[in-house]
């Protein structure tokens, strides 16, 4: 019987291929991004921190209580942005001004656009 991979197997394949290439480092973290159904994580991460194992230097999700606040009635592209925002905003306070985009295989639309967008806008630079 012929079986097909379910979608979060392709990106799974997908992220792997792209982190050959992007790679984070102290002067230049990688922020990655993760969407599940109904939330949306970013962190910003230092791959080359801990003998390579990588450190997260920064984060943001909508789970975190002070972003639910915010977000309350929002629709999820919208929450993504604030997301975005919020997570430029701190690592701009940790002195991070350059970060490497890591879409963690997702297709750059939707939500994850928003967050790279809100990103941006707070003036994060990728």
């Amino acid at each position: 019987m012929i079986t097909k991979k379910n979608k979060n197997e392709v990106r799974q394949d997908r992220h792997a291929r792209m982190r050959f290439q992007i790679v984070g480092t102290a002067e230049k973290p990688r922020l990655n991004i993760y969407r599940s159904l109904s939330h949306i994580y970013a962190q910003i991460i230092d791959d080359t921190a801990n003998d390579g194992s990588g450190n997260t230097l920064v984060s943001a999700a909508t789970v975190e209580k002070s972003v639910a606040a915010q977000i309350a009635g929002m629709k999820k592209t919208d929450a993504a942005k604030v997301v975005g925002k919020i997570v430029a905003e701190r690592a701009k306070e940790k002195g991070i001004a350059a970060v490497v985009f890591d879409r963690g295989g997702y297709l750059y639309t939707g939500r994850i656009a928003a967050v790279a967008d809100g990103a941006r806008e707070t003036g994060l630079v990728f």
